[in-house]
C-alpha cells in the first residue's frame, strides 16, 4: 500500500511540475523578419524618422501594439529606393521624413478594436473632426488588413533642410483639426502639405482640387520623386506610397517593430 501511495504521490508531483512549466513551455518566441527586411537607417541614415505609432500622438491617443522601438523597417528594395529618392531630394534642399513603415498585423488589429469602440473619441478633434467614427470602415479609413504589413509601404513627407526640431506631443493638450492652417495645427517640421499626417478627411486626397499653390506643389514634388524610383501613391492619402514590385505581395507579417527583428540583416 505504501509503495502504491508513493507512486501516486510521484505521479501527482510530476503532473504539477508539468502544469507549472506549461506556460513557459508553450510560450512562443517573437517572430523575426525574413532576411529581405532591413532597418532603413542601415541603408540611409540621413532620412529623418518620426515614428508616430511609438508615441501617444496617434488617432488612437496611445502607442500602437507591436511598435517596440522607433525604427523604420522595410523590405530591402523599398529601403534602397528611398535612398535614391533621398539623394535626389537632398540636391534640392529637402529630406524625406518617415512616419510609418512596416506595420505588424497586431497593430492593424489594434486599429480595428479602436474603430469598433465608438465611445473612444479622444482624438477626434485632430484626426477626424468631420468624420463619424461609425463610418471609418465604410469610408475606407480603417481596414482589417494593411499593405504596410507586407513591408514595402511607407508613410512619409518632405522636410526643408536644415531640419528644425519638432516638439513632442503632450497627452491631453488641446487638439486642432488636422486640416487647419499649418501654424494652427500640431507643429511639424515638414513642408506644408495642406493637412497633417493621418488626417481622416477628403482634403488628404493627393490631388484634391482644394489644395492649391505651394501646398499642391509640395505634394506633387513628393509624388513625382517617389514615382520615379518605383513607388505608387495611394490617391486617398498624400503620404502613403508602396514600392513595386513588392517582394511579398500576399504576405502579412506580424513580427514586432524592433531592431532585434532585423538584427544581422
Amino acid at each position: 500500500m505504501r509503495t502504491a501511495l508513493r507512486a501516486l504521490a510521484a505521479t501527482a508531483a510530476a503532473l504539477l511540475a508539468v502544469t507549472a512549466l506549461s506556460p513557459a513551455a508553450q510560450a512562443r518566441p517573437e517572430p523575426k523578419a525574413p532576411e529581405e527586411f532591413v532597418a532603413l537607417r542601415s541603408v540611409d541614415p540621413t532620412i529623418i524618422q518620426e515614428m508616430r505609432y511609438t508615441t501617444a500622438h496617434t488617432f488612437l491617443g496611445e502607442r500602437v501594439d507591436g511598435y517596440r522601438q522607433p525604427v523604420c523597417v522595410l523590405t530591402r528594395p523599398a529601403a534602397r529606393a528611398l535612398h535614391l529618392a533621398q539623394k535626389r531630394l537632398s540636391r534640392q534642399g529637402y529630406s524625406l521624413k518617415v512616419y510609418d513603415c512596416y506595420r505588424p498585423q497586431r497593430a492593424v488589429d489594434h486599429f480595428v478594436r479602436w474603430a469598433k469602440d465608438l465611445e473612444d473619441q479622444s482624438m477626434k478633434g485632430e484626426f477626424y473632426p468631420r468624420v463619424d467614427k461609425g463610418r471609418l470602415f465604410e469610408d475606407g479609413y480603417i481596414a482589417e488588413k494593411s499593405g504596410h504589413s507586407r513591408g514595402s509601404t511607407v508613410d512619409l513627407t518632405l522636410v526643408r533642410l536644415p531640419a528644425l526640431p519638432t516638439r513632442p506631443y503632450r497627452p491631453g493638450e488641446r487638439l486642432a483639426p488636422c486640416f487647419a492652417p499649418k501654424d494652427v495645427r500640431f507643429p511639424d517640421n515638414s513642408v506644408d502639405m495642406g493637412t497633417g499626417y493621418d488626417c481622416f478627411d477628403t482634403l488628404s486626397h493627393t490631388d484634391d482640387p482644394r489644395i492649391q499653390g505651394l501646398r499642391r506643389a509640395n505634394r506633387q514634388l513628393l509624388k513625382r520623386t517617389l514615382t520615379e524610383v518605383g513607388f505608387v501613391n495611394l490617391p486617398e492619402e498624400w503620404w502613403h506610397f508602396t514600392f513595386t514590385p513588392e517582394p511579398f505581395p500576399d504576405t502579412y507579417f506580424d513580427f514586432p517593430v524592433h531592431r532585434r527583428s532585423v538584427a544581422g540583416h
